[in-house]
């Protein structure tokens, strides 16, 4: 197995790699990303016990520069096709608005065709982060970008993400096999819509939330935590700095709300999963090296991917 040496010197794709100055020679430790005195390892021990883990400064300011001018491209291609739109597994969550910009909420698998954003999931920092959590063979689940315009609906509803990882066969060991990756682009905090996190409650593995309504676009209600014995007063404002790297875990309850603040609100998401536990995804990296795409796409969420993979407006 390559050390995590090693793997900060790998480059994943034949483009230059993102660059973080002087991240090591900060840090000292041999896994970049790790500030503010947390110490090497510490992370995976904090993500196993409460269900998550930050790691400040995983990108640089330049780095998040060229993510966010990558991300913002991406934004413009969703309010080009004014709506929903999907080839293959890429897909573009976009809701036409009467008289004004159609709002792109999501989109599924942009690295497909976006260098910058497919280098950022190969990067050997995740693969030295991860090396720890599920090993150095892994599989992506997840490659999403989702934004929050000011004033807009973006809300998520308190959910568990292990609701969405189906059929249930092919996901085998979820609580210990998989994480869940959010890169803050632009500041994380309660007026932009920052995520609600409530520690622990991944213990538990799947909770009876109520699933009659769509996450994306509904709001976090007591209620629904209440129902299932949670006490609101437990969660938490997930506050993030643009380069900050939010790990968790599929079982831990969580939600977000709505962006009151005067700027975009926007978050890089990579999900990985141990190989041998998972008979979906793209390969990301093996013996702790990035796997570059191949020419067909791999079936991920999307069923009907082998009948109906050509563009279409959904």
């Amino acid at each position: 197995m390559a050390s995590a040496r090693t793997l900060l010197a790998a480059t994943p794709l034949d483009a230059p790699r993102l660059q973080s100055p002087d991240v090591e020679e900060k840090v000292g430790f041999e896994q970049p990303g790790l500030r503010s005195g947390v110490a090497d390892g510490d992370y995976a021990a904090k993500f196993r016990r409460d269900g998550y883990a930050v790691l400040r400064g995983f990108f640089g300011r330049e780095d998040v520069k060229e993510i966010g001018t990558a991300i913002d491209q991406i934004h413009a291609e969703g309010v080009a096709h004014g709506r929903s739109f999907r080839h293959g597994n890429l897909f573009y969550n976009v809701a036409p608005q009467e008289g004004g910009e159609p709002l792109v909420r999501m989109v599924q698998w942009p690295s497909y065709h976006q260098p910058v954003l497919n280098r950022v999931r190969l990067d050997p920092r995740f693969a030295a982060m991860l090396l720890p959590l599920i090993g150095g063979d892994i599989k992506q689940i997840i490659n999403q970008l989702h934004w929050k315009t000011p004033g807009g609906t973006g809300d998520f509803a308190w959910h568990q993400d292990s609701r969405f990882r189906k059929p249930d066969p092919c996901y085998r060991n979820l609580g210990t096999s998989y994480v869940q990756t959010g890169l803050a682009i632009d500041p994380h905090t309660p007026e932009s819509g920052c995520m609600r996190f409530l520690p622990r409650t991944h213990l538990a593995g799947d909770i009876d939330l109520d699933t009659a309504t769509e996450v994306l676009g509904n709001a976090m209600a007591d209620d629904v935590l209440l129902a299932a014995g949670l006490s609101p007063g437990e969660a938490f404002d997930l506050v993030l700095e643009p380069g900050d790297l939010a790990l968790w875990n599929p079982y831990l309850v969580h939600g977000s709300g709505t962006n009151r603040s005067d700027h975009q609100r926007r978050l890089y998401i990579n999900g990985y999963v141990r190989a041998e536990d998972c008979d979906r995804g793209e390969w990301a990296f093996r013996g702790g090296e990035p796997v570059q795409l191949g020419p067909e796409p791999a079936l991920v969420h999307y069923e009907e991917l082998r009948e109906r993979g050509e563009p279409h407006y959904v």
